[in-house]
C-alpha cells in the first residue's frame, strides 16, 4: 500500500508539473517565430538575447510577454535606452545591428512591437507587418531602417501608436494611413519622406499628436487637420511645405503646440493663432509670412514660447501684447517691423536679440527712438 501511495503521489506531482509548464510555455509556433526574429539581429554588449532559451518564453525571455489566458506572445518590447538593471550593469545604452525579420509576422496575436533606439538596425519594415490584426503599438524609433512605409499600413485598424521617427525611411506617406481609425500618436520625425500630406488626413479623428519634423514633405498643409478635435501637438517643421496656414487652425479647441518653422509657408498668419488661449508654443520662424501682427492678444494669452523670426512681417509691435497673461520667450527678429518697442512686460525682460535685424524698431533694449 505504501508503494502504491508513493506511486500515486509521484504521478500526481508529474501531472501538476506538466500543467504548470504548459501554463508558462509559449506556443511552439510563437517560440519558432521569436528565434527566427532573434537570428536576424546581433546585440553584442548587453546579452539580452542570452535569456531567449528554453521552452518558457512567456516568463523568462527578456522583453517578451504573453497573454495570461491564451499563453500566446502579445508583446515584444526591446528598448535600447532604458533604466532596466541590465543597462545599469553594462553602463551603456543599447546597440544592435541586423534587420527586422518577416518571421515576426508569425506572432499573429501580437499587440505591441517596440524595437526602439538600437541605433544600427537596418533593412526595411516587413510588408507582412500589416497582417497582424491585433497590433496596437508599432514603435521602431531610433534605428537605421530604410525603405518605405508599408502601403497597406491602413489595415492595422487597432493601431494607436505609429512611431517610425529617427530612421532613414523614404517614399511618400501611404494614402491608406488615413484608415487607421484608432491612431492617436503619429510620429515620423527625422526621416527622408517626400510627397504631400494626404488631403484627407482629417479622417484620423482620434489623433492627438502629428509629428513630421525634418523630412522633405512638400505641398500645402491640409485644412482637414483642423477638424481633428483631439489634436494637441503639430510639428511639421523643417520640411518643404508651401502656401498659407489654414485659417481654421486658429480655432482648434485643444491645440497647444504648433511648430511650422523652416518651411516655405507664406501669406498672413491667421489671427486666431494669437487669440487662441490654448496655444502656448508657436514657432513660425524661417518662412515667408507677410502682413502685420494683429491686435489679438489679451488677458488669456499664454505663450511659453512664440517665435516669428526670419519672416517678412511689417508694421508695429501690437501694444496688446502687454496685456498677455504670460509670455516666456519671444523672437521677432529678422523681419521688417518698425516703431517703438513697448516698455511693459514682457518686453522689459527680453534681450536685443529678440528684436534684431528689423527695419526701424527702436527703444529698449535697442537704441533710443
Amino acid at each position: 500500500m505504501q508503494l502504491n501511495g508513493n506511486f500515486l503521489t509521484a504521478a500526481a506531482f508529474a501531472v501538476i508539473l506538466f500543467f504548470a509548464r504548459a501554463a508558462t510555455a509559449c506556443q511552439p509556433s510563437d517560440r519558432a517565430a521569436l528565434l527566427s526574429f532573434k537570428a536576424a539581429l546581433n546585440e553584442p554588449y548587453l546579452g539580452i538575447f542570452d535569456t531567449w532559451k528554453g521552452e518558457e518564453c512567456c516568463t523568462n525571455w527578456y522583453g517578451v510577454s504573453c497573454h495570461p489566458e491564451t499563453k500566446r506572445v502579445a508583446d515584444v518590447v526591446l528598448r535600447g535606452e532604458s533604466e532596466d538593471k541590465i543597462f545599469e550593469r553594462a553602463g551603456r545604452t543599447g546597440y544592435m545591428t541586423g534587420s527586422i525579420s518577416p518571421a515576426v509576422c508569425g506572432l499573429d496575436r501580437l499587440t505591441t512591437l517596440v524595437i526602439a533606439d538600437w541605433k544600427a538596425i537596418s533593412g526595411e519594415i516587413p510588408e507582412c507587418i500589416t497582417t497582424l490584426p491585433r497590433l496596437r503599438i508599432l514603435d521602431l524609433i531610433g534605428n537605421k531602417i530604410s525603405g518605405k512605409i508599408p502601403a497597406d499600413i491602413g489595415k492595422l485598424s487597432r493601431l494607436t501608436v505609429l512611431n517610425l521617427a529617427d530612421n532613414q525611411i523614404s517614399g511618400t506617406i501611404p494614402p491608406s494611413i488615413v484608415n487607421l481609425n484608432s491612431l492617436m500618436h503619429l510620429e515620423l520625425n527625422n526621416n527622408q519622406l517626400t510627397g504631400e500630406i494626404p488631403s484627407d488626413i482629417g479622417k484620423l479623428t482620434m489623433m492627438s499628436r502629428f509629428l513630421l519634423r525634418r523630412n522633405q514633405i512638400s505641398g500645402q498643409i491640409p485644412s482637414s487637420l483642423a477638424s481633428i478635435y483631439r489634436l494637441a501637438d503639430i510639428d511639421l517643421s523643417m520640411n518643404l511645405l508651401s502656401g498659407p496656414i489654414p485659417s481654421q487652425f486658429g480655432s482648434m479647441p485643444v491645440l497647444s503646440t504648433l511648430n511650422l518653422d523652416s518651411n516655405r509657408l507664406s501669406g498672413e498668419i491667421p489671427t486666431g493663432l494669437f487669440s487662441n488661449s490654448g496655444i502656448n508654443i508657436l514657432n513660425l520662424s524661417r518662412n515667408s509670412f507677410e502682413g502685420h501682427l494683429p491686435d489679438a492678444f489679451g488677458p488669456k494669452t499664454y505663450f511659453t514660447a512664440i517665435d516669428l523670426s526670419h519672416n517678412n512681417l511689417r508694421g508695429a509691435i501690437p501694444r496688446t501684447l502687454s496685456a498677455a497673461r504670460y509670455i516666456g520667450h519671444m523672437d521677432l527678429s529678422h523681419n521688417h517691423l518698425c516703431g517703438p518697442i513697448p516698455t511693459e512686460s514682457p518686453f522689459d525682460q527680453l534681450g536685443s536679440s529678440s528684436f534684431a535685424s528689423n527695419d526701424c524698431l527702436c527703444g529698449t533694449p535697442l537704441k533710443a527712438c
